[in-house]
């Protein structure tokens, strides 16, 4: 099979297109034919070496698969050959999803929402995944609280938006100007513009002085430094987002902040929950860019360059087709 492979850590040059062999089956587990993946920022640490202790070189890399299974082990009896399904590999425990075979263990797979293409389905595994478990698992968001969601053009702010008002939430997100009204359509009730407003300020003023109930942060940084400045008392604050460095979190105190740190676990249980939203219409994919499984080097570039693109939600990969769809770069 053709399988992209880092090679070794560094720029998006690093990998390489080759032949490999086609992984087995084990009693427990399926083998996929995989028709769609997506690049996360995830994908880019490792490409790095962020976590270079934890992948061994050569390695096949990626975290969202898409596809028809193939062949299912001994004691498999949840799914069948042929059937449609979506999941993300187990994360630093093997081979990933930047291939046209996968072999994954059958409690990480879900059925693919029958409403959605290979390519949709691929954009939302492990995005969705986060998602569930920081907003409902972790913050346990419910009816009529207030969330900020940062970064909500964003591949986890995208989705994040559209789950937090299938909750019954109110959404206020932080974007920029010209993706304000791209936002809305997500189903935010409000958008701040980081670029020319403090964000602290304008939580402050939308919710009358209350603040808000969670705060979902994609950025990190500064941005987890003051984020407590924008809660009500007994807020939460979910972070998807290493800390590269330390961090004066005493504001969180003030407030009688909880603060949960995600790296998300992946089970077919979350799959499930999220196709349920997906396949009532509400949750939907966000996909800003497609490109064939031999650009993923490319596809990289975009994501880490994404205001320069202007890019909007997720990058996706073609396994089976040649489809490419990519903005075009500003200057």
């Amino acid at each position: 099979m053709k399988a992209v492979v880092l090679s070794r850590f560094g720029g998006a040059d690093a990998f390489e297109l080759r032949d490999v062999p086609v992984p087995t089956v084990g009693p427990t587990q399926v083998r996929v034919r995989v028709h769609a993946t997506a690049i996360n920022p995830l994908d880019v640490q490792i490409r790095r070496g962020d976590y270079s202790d934890d992948v061994p070189l050569p390695a096949i890399t990626g975290h969202d698969i898409s596809g028809v299974i193939e062949e299912i082990g001994n004691d498999v009896t949840e799914f069948r050959v042929g059937e449609e399904v979506y999941y993300t590999p187990k994360i630093f425990g093997g081979a990933g999803s930047y291939a046209e075979q996968h072999v994954a263990d059958v409690e990480l797979v879900g059925r693919k929402p029958e409403n959605l293409t290979h390519l949709e389905a691929a954009s939302l595994t492990l995005v969705g995944g986060t998602v569930w478990e920081s907003l409902v698992t972790r913050a346990q968001l419910t009816v009529g609280e207030t969330i900020l969601i940062h970064g909500g053009a964003g591949g986890v702010g995208s989705i994040a938006i559209q789950v937090a008002k299938a909750m019954g939430a109110r959404v206020i997100t932080t974007a920029k100007a010209a993706d304000h009204e791209f936002v809305r359509t997500l189903g935010a009730d409000e958008a701040i513009d980081f670029a020319s407003a403090d964000y602290v300020d304008a939580v402050s003023e939308l919710t009358g002085g209350e603040g808000v109930d969670v705060v979902l942060d994609t950025i990190g940084g500064d941005t987890l430094t003051r984020s407590p400045l924008t809660l009500a008392d007994g807020g939460r604050v979910v972070t998807i987002v290493d800390i590269s460095e330390p961090q004066n979190l005493i504001e969180a105190w003030g407030k009688n902040a909880a603060y949960h740190f995600v790296f998300t676990r992946q089970n077919s249980g979350k799959l499930d929950a999220l196709t349920a939203l997906i396949e009532r219409g509400l949750v939907k994919p966000v996909i800003g860019a497609t490109l064939p499984l031999a650009r993923v080097g490319e596809a990289h570039e975009i994501l880490e360059n994404r205001r320069a693109y202007g890019l909007r939600g997720k990058v996706v990969i073609d396994v089976v087709g040649d489809t490419v769809d990519v903005p075009g770069r500003h200057s």
